[in-house]
């Protein structure tokens, strides 16, 4: 778990907790918008990644419930933005710059790719409009 996190941390010049909470709400993202076999592909070869969401450090929406974060995700998608948009807009409120969030987002995909291959990523990278730029 540590590997990713430190990865993430010198990559974006981040602190430690930072970049714990920037892998988690990316982790997390993925969870919610892959395709579910990718994801659990993902879970068994990243066993990292998945328990950095399962540990709880995310703040990707939780405590809205079901309803408002459904809600929240119909309303962006309606303006064009959808699920990457909000992560952009989480990943700034941590105090992250667009080259901040790039940076990370290419880590964890790389990290990703390291241990799961690329056919698993690319699924996931099908499955996520607008993705690409951070693979």
């Amino acid at each position: 778990m540590d590997n990713v996190i430190a990865r993430v941390a010198t990559a974006a010049n981040l602190s430690p907790e930072v970049a714990r909470k920037t892998v988690a709400l990316i982790a997390d993202f993925i969870q919610r918008e892959a395709s579910e076999e990718a994801v659990k592909d993902l879970w068994e070869k990243a066993p990292e990644l998945h328990a950095i969401v399962a540990s709880g450090d995310r703040t990707g929406g939780e405590g809205m419930g079901f309803g408002l974060k459904g809600l929240m995700g119909i309303a962006t998608g309606a303006m064009g933005g959808g699920g990457l948009m909000a992560l952009g807009g989480e990943l700034m409120g941590l105090g992250l710059s667009m080259d901040q969030i790039q940076t990370s987002g290419r880590e964890v995909f790389a990290y990703a790719r390291e241990v799961a291959g690329d056919q698993i990523i690319g699924e996931i990278a099908a499955s996520i409009p607008g993705i690409s730029q951070f693979i």
